[in-house]
């Protein structure tokens, strides 16, 4: 984990709330698809965890909903600002275990995680395997950039509005996969536990008081002991979870 100064390149509007924000700065110490960030906001006691969605040498791209006071205020964001960032949080997905066919489910923010793990994994020449879920087609976004990463992509709207009518688990009967990857809220992910065939990862939201294990305000109960969302997840494996 490291504290940095990270500058505002791009902060731009996806859908009526989602945003796509460039972070600009030293971010070495992210090293893993499914890590998160956790941004210092202006006024306000708590920092806000957000996944990472892609990253390089020098720049973090997150994307988040406006759900309240802390994503309002980086809502508002523009070029050149500035944010205090906690870098290299979390476990992250293990890409090492996926075989030759990956499936990634995500449902609404649970999306952004998936993408940096997508790009990681066809480059290592795996066939993968992409189903989107939201509620109706104006809160769609990133298919077509899973696209263009190689990926086959599904989408499912609970109304019906776009793609597929219904939820990420119903769009994967005919995908022939060897180990899956999930984001998204609790519902979905008990959903994609009941319903998968193989192993797989599984990457839990929750509140945080610091983001790095420390107040132990995020622990829960697994199947093999209390673990900590923030320090032993985001991440954890199919046989660990205790629902």
């Amino acid at each position: 984990m490291q504290q940095q100064i990270l500058k505002v390149k791009e902060n731009i509007k996806l859908t009526e709330n989602i945003y796509r924000m460039v972070l600009c700065g030293e971010i070495s110490a992210i090293k893993n698809s499914g890590e998160f960030i956790n941004i210092e906001i202006p006024g306000l006691f708590l920092r806000r965890p957000i996944s990472v969605c892609d990253y390089d040498k020098d720049s973090v791209t997150i994307i988040y909903k406006v759900v309240g006071k802390g994503t309002e205020v980086l809502a508002k964001a523009t070029e050149g600002d500035s944010f205090d960032v906690l870098v290299g949080l979390g476990n992250g997905y293990d890409t090492s275990v996926s075989g030759e066919s990956a499936l990634l489910l995500g449902g609404g923010v649970g999306v952004p995680p998936l993408y940096n793990l997508c790009k990681k994994l066809i480059a290592d020449g795996k066939k993968v395997s992409v189903v989107l879920g939201f509620n109706t087609a104006s809160e769609v976004f990133y298919a077509e950039e899973f696209k263009a990463l190689g990926a086959d992509v599904r989408v499912t709207t609970v109304d019906g509005s776009f793609g597929i009518k219904g939820f990420v688990t119903d769009a994967i009967d005919d995908i022939d996969y060897t180990y899956f990857y999930t984001c998204g809220p609790e519902p979905m992910l008990r959903a994609v536990y009941n319903k998968t065939t193989t192993s797989g990862q599984f990457s839990f939201e929750s509140r945080m008081g610091c983001g790095f294990g420390a107040c132990m305000g995020c622990s829960c109960k697994t199947n093999f002991g209390n673990k900590r969302i923030c320090k032993d997840g985001p991440v954890f494996v199919k046989e660990e979870i205790l629902w």
